[in-house]
C-alpha cells in the first residue's frame, strides 16, 4: 500500500503537468479509489482529511487583499516604486526585486504579482537593455519572497500546513520567519552581487513616466493592509519577548489572522473600496483546489506510514549534515514541474518533524531548505513562475530563446545560491 501511494502521488504530479488540468482533480479522485477501494475507508472519513483551516485562511486572506488589487492601489504602489529609480539604473534589477517583493509582502500573492509585474519587467528589459534572465530572476524572486511574509498568501499557507504537521502555533510562526528572510537574503545577493559586477558595463537607461497620484480608496486599503499587518505580527512578537504574560499570551492566542482577514474586509466592503463580485472573482481557486486536493492525498499517505517510512529511509541513509542539501535538491527537481505551494510543501512539509527527532538536526533548517530549494527552480518554463513569465513576453522578445536562458541560466544559478545558502544556513541554525 505504501508502494502504490507512493507511485499514485508520483502519477498525480506527473498527469497534471501533461494534461494541463488543475492535480487536485487527478489527487481527490486518487485519494477515494485507494482510500475507499484499497484501504476500506468510507467517504466520510476522507472528507475529514480535507484541510479546512487551510481552505478557510488562503480564502479570508486573499478576499481581503484583493480589495487593494480590484481598486489598483498595488499595481499602482509598484509603478510608484520603480519609478523611484529612474536616476539609479544600475539598482534597476534590485528595483524590481524590492517592489516586487512589496506588493507580494502586502497581500498579493505569487501569482497575481507575477501576472501584473512580468509583463512590466520584460517591457522594461527591452527597453533599457536590462539582461532578461537577471530581470526574470529579480520579478520571480521578488513575488516569492515578499509572498512569504507571515501575513502574505504563501507566508499563511505555510504556517497551515505546519500547524497541520504538528507544529505548535508559536513555532510556526519562528519557522514562517526564518523562510521568509532566508527567501529574501538569498536573492538580495544574487541581483546585488550582479549590480555591483555590471555597474560600469550596464547599458540600462530607465526613462520613466510619473505614474498616477493615489485615490483616496486606494490610500485607505494601504492603509487597511499595514493595519492588519501590525495587529498580526505585534502579538506573536510580544508572545516571544515575554512568553509569561498571561494578557499576551491571551490576546496572542485569540487573535486568528484568518478571522481578522474577515473583518477587514466587511470593513473594506463597507468603505466601499472595491467591487465585491470583483474581489471575489481574484480569489486564487486554482491554487486552493491544488492544495486542499494534495492535502487528502497526502493525510491518505501519513494514514499508512509513508511519511515515517520515507523520513526514517533518510535519516537512516543520509549523513547529518547532508539531509537540509539532500532535501533542498529534492524541493528543487521536483519545483521544477511543479508548484511549491501545491505539491512540494504539502508534500514534504508532514516528513521533516519525524526526521529532525531522527537526526536532531533544527526543523527551521529543514523547512527552509525544502523551501528555498524548490523556489530555486521555480522560475522553470515547465512551472508556474516561469511559464507566467514565459507568456507575458511582449513583442519582440524571442520566446524560445528566453525558454532557454530561463532553463539553463536561471535554474542553474538559482540552485547553486540555494545549495550554498542551506550550507551556510547550518552553521546559524
Amino acid at each position: 500500500m505504501m508502494a502504490l501511494i507512493l507511485l499514485a502521488i508520483l502519477a498525480v504530479i506527473a498527469a497534471g503537468y501533461l494534461t494541463k488540468i488543475n492535480i487536485s482533480f487527478y489527487a481527490i479522485a486518487t485519494a477515494y479509489l485507494i482510500a475507499c477501494f484499497g484501504m476500506d475507508l468510507s467517504a466520510g472519513d476522507l472528507v475529514k482529511l480535507w484541510p479546512v483551516k487551510i481552505f478557510f485562511v488562503i480564502l479570508s486572506v486573499s478576499l481581503f487583499y484583493n480589495v487593494a488589487l480590484a481598486n489598483g492601489a498595488l499595481e499602482k504602489l509598484a509603478g510608484h516604486l520603480l519609478y523611484q529609480c529612474r536616476h539609479f539604473p544600475n539598482i534597476l534589477p534590485l528595483a524590481v526585486f524590492a517592489a516586487a517583493t512589496l506588493i507580494a509582502g502586502l497581500g498579493a500573492g505569487f501569482y497575481t504579482v507575477l501576472a501584473f509585474m512580468a509583463p512590466l519587467t520584460l517591457l522594461l528589459c527591452q527597453k533599457t537593455k536590462m539582461n532578461l534572465v537577471i530581470g526574470s530572476m529579480a520579478v520571480n524572486y521578488g513575488a516569492l519572497a515578499g509572498a512569504n511574509f507571515m501575513t502574505s498568501q504563501s507566508g499563511v499557507i505555510f504556517r497551515g500546513l505546519l500547524e497541520t504537521s504538528g507544529i505548535a502555533k508559536e513555532a510556526a510562526f519562528g519557522y514562517t520567519s526564518a523562510i521568509f528572510v532566508t527567501t529574501l537574503l538569498v536573492p538580495v545577493v544574487i541581483l546585488g552581487g550582479y549590480s555591483l559586477w555590471n555597474r560600469r558595463m550596464s547599458a540600462i537607461s530607465i526613462q520613466a513616466e510619473k505614474p498616477e497620484a493615489f485615490t483616496t480608496k486606494q490610500k485607505q486599503s494601504i492603509f487597511l493592509i499595514v493595519l492588519l499587518m501590525a495587529i498580526v505580527l505585534t502579538f506573536p512578537i510580544l508572545h516571544l519577548i515575554w512568553p509569561q504574560n498571561d494578557w499576551v499570551s491571551w490576546a496572542n492566542a485569540k487573535l486568528d489572522i484568518g478571522f481578522l482577514a474577515i473583518v477587514f474586509t466587511l470593513v473594506s466592503m463597507m468603505m466601499k473600496l472595491a467591487d465585491e463580485r470583483k474581489v471575489i472573482a481574484l480569489v486564487p481557486w486554482g491554487t486552493l483546489l491544488m492544495i486542499c486536493g494534495m492535502g487528502i492525498l497526502i493525510g491518505i499517505a501519513v494514514k499508512v506510514g509513508v511519511v515515517e517510512a520515507f523520513s526514517g529511509w533518510v535519516s537512516g541513509n543520509v549523513a547529518f549534515w547532508l539531509i537540509p542539501v539532500v532535501l533542498c535538491c529534492i524541493g528543487a527537481i521536483m519545483s521544477v514541474f511543479s508548484s511549491t505551494l501545491g505539491v512540494v510543501a504539502p508534500t514534504l512539509f508532514p516528513i521533516i518533524p519525524t526526521i529532525a527527532a531522527y537526526s536532531g538536526l533544527n526543523p527551521a533548517l529543514l523547512f527552509v531548505a525544502v523551501v528555498v530549494g524548490a523556489q530555486a527552480t521555480a522560475i522553470s518554463p515547465f512551472s508556474s513562475g516561469g511559464s507566467l513569465i514565459l507568456g507575458s513576453a511582449p513583442e519582440g522578445i524571442d520566446k524560445n530563446a528566453l525558454l532557454n536562458q530561463l532553463l539553463f541560466k536561471a535554474i542553474p544559478i538559482g540552485l547553486f545560491a540555494a545549495v550554498i545558502a542551506v550550507i551556510l544556513a547550518q552553521l546559524v541554525m
